[in-house]
């Protein structure tokens, strides 16, 4: 039986696999913590094995210029990240402003001309620390500039077709159906006319910025939730073990350390012995902790060695937080093997500014929590698996020595901008000579450079763009442009804001690269049965996919911001839906500026 000729509520059976596909793989990213790759993947397989699409355009993806170009371009970052181009910026560019108002403009200006051209993840990993640190020195809460910084890396994106996925996918689509290219830089004035407006909304509407305490704030002393003791030379438990004088589990904390003279012993084993002099150094709940001095004849040290400031030189006190969809959410360190696979004992745990007064270990972990970890010195850890399991650490950032590295990886990557906006050289090209050019100058090695792509944001990549493909195919695009056109009427600007309205609303629940291959064959479909070029409506669909304001899990950068800046999930929302409608009369008012819609010819 042709599965085309089954027709229900005018959509053929094709057609109703891939709206359930979609559905399902929606469902699943919003309330399960599997990997987007993996949905992504499996969300192919079924369009493939079920004959929606057959083996060309289900494996397209891969093979589609605007993925290949994003691949490249994480070689040229990385040559950019490890010559210290963003670090000097941020050293030369932030300052010491005098108002709130030039704070929010030195922050957000550089941010935003730093993500027109590299990962908005990585620009904003970098600036994290450093603004928490310049908030101090300014006397302002972390809260009141982090948001902008996320917001200004998303809107600094848009500014060029390479600063974000979304851009990329679109106009490669665009060229896929038409066979014209769009110029690297056709979205540059759009998108600087939405960031001026979105620095002037941020200073206007800073009231709508939570003011909220640093997490790590509940951290600045150690000795609020550590306690020292000394075993005196005639202490009976002196010669035993750990495990014998039962300190392996103590009520309302754990023994963290012992020193014995000048060595120290972290992680504690169970078999160590306990001489007289040592000094045991536990964490937790300090009143119940106090009552061992007590039951086991402790008494209190000296002095207490282990603080924030001024950690002994055999360890080290790393701040890190639970993102988002980490798999330890609502499970305890405790009942897992993480502290001893990564050589990590945890010390605290805070959340929403304040330590939570309870065995560290024992804590239900929620994302935002902070927790702060002791570790060995130089701590050589497995970043890629703490950061599968979903945990960040922003504090003692390697940065790399500015030199003459510096400005050869500038200048390579000014080199592709400019011969691409000029169109002397296609943009695949161009981004393939600039990664050869990082590799030949030596501003990363072949290691770093294939380390520096990310396989799994690729594959969403290539699903996304297989995902739009099937939307096309089956005429949902195209049903749900004459229903859009029906409730809209015949109005271009009308129906183009329509669109985009739920383009944005759509983009802060789902990845902005999903939402704008997902939108395209609809917005596309929309301008061509209204008689108009598509190209402006594309360019106004880029910017409403990547107006994410309103929730944490709407960008990456949000997730990154969240536990450092001790915010709440509706503290977005606040600031962020009116912030969605301005940019949004910002982005249609300036698009039909600069491009004037043209009827098809």
């Amino acid at each position: 039986m042709d599965m085309d000729s089954i027709v229900f509520w005018g959509f053929n059976l094709h057609a109703w696999i891939t709206i359930a596909t979609v559905l399902t793989m929606f469902s699943v990213l919003l309330f399960t913590k599997l990997r987007a790759d993996l949905v992504f993947l499996g969300a192919i397989a079924i369009l493939f094995v079920t004959g929606v699409l057959d083996a060309k355009e289900a494996f397209s993806g891969f093979s589609s210029t605007s993925v290949v170009v994003i691949g490249v371009l994480f070689v040229v970052i990385a040559g950019l990240t490890h010559t210290g181009v963003l670090q000097w910026i941020v050293k030369h560019l932030l300052g010491q402003p005098k108002s709130y108002s030039t704070a929010v403009v030195r922050l957000m200006l550089p941010v935003a001309a730093l993500s027109s051209f590299l990962s908005n993840t990585t620009v904003v990993a970098l600036f994290v620390g450093i603004v928490k640190m310049w908030s101090k020195k300014l006397g302002v809460s972390p809260s009141k500039l982090l948001i902008p910084l996320s917001y200004a890396s998303g809107m600094g994106g848009v500014c060029t077709l390479i600063g974000t996925p979304p851009n990329l996918i679109i106009s490669g689509l665009y060229t896929d159906h038409t066979g014209n290219v769009m110029n690297v830089l056709a979205t540059t004035i759009p998108g600087l006319f939405c960031l001026f407006i979105g620095v002037l909304s941020i200073i206007a509407f800073r009231r709508l910025l939570p003011e909220r305490k640093a997490p790590e704030s509940a951290f600045e002393a150690t000795e609020d939730y550590t306690v020292e003791l000394l075993v005196p030379s005639n202490n009976p438990y002196v010669g035993k073990k750990i495990s014998q004088a039962g300190f392996d589990k103590i009520r309302g904390g754990r023994l963290i350390e012992i020193i014995h003279f000048d060595e120290v012993v972290s992680p504690v084993p169970d078999s160590e012995p306990i001489f007289g002099g040592d000094r045991l150094v536990f964490a937790g709940q300090i009143d119940e902790i106090l009552d061992l001095k007590k039951s086991h004849g402790f008494v209190n040290a000296d002095h207490h060695v282990f603080t924030i400031d001024e950690v002994d030189k055999n360890r080290q006190l790393r701040t890190a937080y639970v993102t988002f969809g980490s798999s330890l959410i609502n499970t305890t360190i405790g009942h897992s093997s993480f502290e001893k696979d990564n050589n990590m004992t945890l010390v605290a745990v805070a959340r929403k500014g304040k330590r939570i007064d309870q065995s560290p270990r024992e804590v239900v972990l929620q994302a935002g929590d902070t927790l702060l970890f002791e570790c060995p010195p130089r701590l050589s850890i497995n970043t890629e698996r703490l950061t599968s399991l979903g945990f960040q650490f922003f504090d003692s950032p390697q940065v790399p020595n500015i030199g003459i590295k510096t400005f050869i990886s500038t200048g390579i990557m000014i080199a592709m901008v400019v011969l691409s906006a000029l169109d002397i050289i296609p943009l695949l090209q161009c981004a393939f000579l600039a990664a050869m050019a990082m590799l030949l100058f030596r501003c990363c090695n072949v290691e770093q450079a294939m380390k520096s792509i990310n396989w799994d944001i690729l594959m969403v990549f290539a699903g996304s763009v297989v995902l739009g493909l099937a939307i096309q195919k089956t005429g949902i695009a195209e049903r749900l442009a004459f229903g859009i056109l029906d409730v809209c009427g015949t109005n271009p600007i009308v129906v183009m804001t329509a669109i985009c309205f739920v383009g944005t609303f759509i983009t802060e629940f789902i990845s902005n690269t999903a939402a704008g291959a997902m939108f395209f064959p609809i917005m596309y479909e929309a301008a061509e049965k209204l008689g108009y070029e598509p190209y402006p409506f594309l360019i106004a669909l880029m910017i409403s996919v990547s107006s994410s304001f309103a929730t944490p899990i709407g960008s990456p950068t949000h997730m990154l911001v969240y536990a450092p800046g001790g915010y709440r999930f509706s503290d977005f929302a606040r600031i962020g839906l009116l912030m969605n409608i301005i940019i949004l009369a910002a982005n249609i008012f300036i698009v039909n500026l600069v491009y004037p819609l043209t009827p098809l010819q």
